[in-house]
């Protein structure tokens, strides 16, 4: 009993000894962050003239596709926003992303904590034993190099990066919906024109076969009329499976059924209902005509439209905001951090360790001694890589590597970023000059078709004549519908290029309530899934 007094009382004077040395590493932690301390990434690739800034820019775009006026776009791009299936996997990614940041900020404590225990009964020549032991193991190695404080570091980009992710995939579904959207209803327009030009090809072969049954035509005529009008009839079908590709790529894009959004694109049908018979009322002398008058002449306004000023300056911020660079940036941020975690590992590790427990080891029967029991350690300690044979001074070169590369990747994103808006305003230019000659090109066309069926009908001209008028007809009719779509499309392509869109999402959840829900009643996520938690940010760091 004595010489357990001593041991007890030898061991309390030495606490204040390990204390002290505990203390003292205690305040050494931290004090230190290896590598480069990363600033933001400088003088990205923006064209100098536009270098503009506009607080407002994000609120022109945030919801662009409603200077369409179009209702039914407005519905389908809030129904992708809550039911696409992309979207919401992003939505888990951040989640996961959180959950991988938790891990990072989880090794800034006592990486080892471990309450074990063991019971066990012995029997040893003809004698019986009991051992019995509780033991409590705790590992703590301080971050004095800033090791595990830089993977928080880049842990936390990642998770920005999660987030940036989000809005661009929400920026290209939202672009995506409008553009099927654009594509559906342009092959409603050309299905619009290539049927009343059915129609007018019908009433034109009517009267050819009368020439004919009148002996004033050769049956070359006859059958002539009859092709074009096949022809005609044959190439709806075609324009029917772009429609019918666009409604599947949009049923897609909003995670339901076709038929769900066949329902959706009808509500519109009153809009978009098309006045062929008023179109070829006009009659000359019992020979079909078109009207001439621009506000019938095409009465089929099917495709979307709306105006884009393409002078504006760019604002430079705005385009560096896109999420896909946010991405790229995030990316060069999570890079640097892992260097000066890879460097923490040139240098010494200190770290306390500390043990207490209860152990016997008694004959069957005997009384447990707690004071022989017990046992408690408390130190520090420390590791050195010291024979390292140029491994982790290959890995930081190798980290470093990484990071170069990826700030090329950035470079290269917003560089690809200004390609894509360049070439959309471009584009949207030349389309808008194009459109309005291909209008001229219209009403010329439907001039030289009446003159030709009345000169056909009257024998001054050969039918080969009005049959170039009716061919020019139709193809030109259709070539305006689709640069009428390409127009549009060019005005998508450019507030994709700038990133409009995924402003709609800021304050709101990434995950649908019943998502969470689910989740909750498999696993306890503690705070991680409520409301507040999962809510989206306000705008992007």
């Amino acid at each position: 009993m004595k010489t357990s007094k001593k041991k007890r009382v030898k061991m309390r004077n030495s606490l204040p000894k390990i204390g002290l040395s505990v203390l003292t590493i205690v305040m050494m932690s931290g004090c230190t962050k290896l590598g480069p301390d990363f600033l933001g990434v400088e003088n990205p690739p923006v064209p100098a003239k536009w270098q503009k800034e506009d607080k407002r820019s994000d609120e022109k775009i945030a919801q662009w596709w409603k200077s369409f006026n179009d209702p039914v776009l407005n519905t389908l791009v809030e129904k992708a926003y809550a039911q696409n299936l992309n979207i919401k996997s992003a939505g888990l990614r951040i989640l996961q992303a959180r959950a991988a940041l938790g891990i990072s900020e989880g090794l800034a404590f006592p990486q080892v904590q471990t309450l074990s225990g063991n019971a066990a009964a012995v029997r040893s020549n003809g004698n019986n034993f009991e051992a019995a032991g509780l033991n409590f193991d705790m590992g703590w190695e301080m971050d004095i190099w800033g090791k595990y404080a830089r993977n928080i570091e880049s842990s936390e980009a990642n998770l920005y990066a999660s987030l940036a992710s989000y809005n661009d995939i929400m920026v290209s579904v939202i672009a995506e919906v409008a553009r099927n959207y654009i594509d559906y209803r342009t092959a409603q327009e050309r299905i619009a024109y290539a049927r009343r030009n059915v129609q007018i090809q019908e009433r034109v072969t009517q009267m050819t076969e009368v020439q004919f049954n009148s002996g004033n035509v050769s049956e070359l005529d006859m059958q002539q009329s009859r092709s074009q009008l096949y022809n005609t009839r044959a190439a709806i079908p075609t324009i029917a499976i772009t429609k019918v590709n666009a409604l599947n790529a949009m049923a897609l894009l909003l995670g339901t059924d076709a038929s769900v959004v066949k329902k959706m694109l009808a509500s519109g049908s009153k809009k978009y209902r098309d006045a062929t018979s008023k179109y070829l009322s006009q009659e000359k002398r019992g020979v079909v005509q078109i009207k001439q008058d621009s506000s019938d002449l095409l009465n089929v306004e099917i495709i979307p439209m709306t105006r884009l000023n393409p002078y504006n300056k760019i604002d430079a911020g705005l385009l560096t905001r896109r999420p896909d660079i946010k991405v790229a940036e995030y990316r060069v941020r999570s890079n640097s951090a892992v260097i000066g975690s890879s460097m923490a590992e040139l240098y010494p590790s200190f770290s306390l360790f500390g043990n207490i427990g209860l152990n016997s080891n008694n004959a069957s029967g005997s009384w447990v001694s707690g004071s022989n029991a017990l046992g408690v350690t408390i130190g520090p300690a420390f590791s050195w890589n010291i024979f390292q044979y140029g491994r982790i001074k290959n890995q930081i070169r190798l980290q470093d590597a990484v990071f170069e590369e990826s700030l090329v990747n950035y470079n290269n994103s917003v560089l690809t970023a200004v390609s894509e808006v360049s070439n959309a305003l471009e584009s949207y230019t030349w389309v808008q000059k194009q459109q309005k000659e291909i209008k001229n090109a219209v009403d010329a066309t439907v001039r030289a078709f009446n003159i030709s069926v009345i000169q056909y009908n009257d024998g001054l001209v050969s039918y080969q004549r009005l049959l170039n008028t009716v061919e020019k007809l139709t193809s030109t009719q259709d070539r305006y519908a689709n640069i009428k779509g390409n127009l549009s499309l060019q005005t998508v392509a450019f507030y994709k290029a700038l990133g409009g869109g995924w402003q709609i999402s800021k304050g709101r959840s990434y995950l649908s309530e019943d998502t969470a829900e689910k989740m909750k009643q498999r696993v306890d996520w503690d705070r991680y899934l409520d409301e507040n938690m999962t809510r989206l940010p306000e705008g992007m760091k």
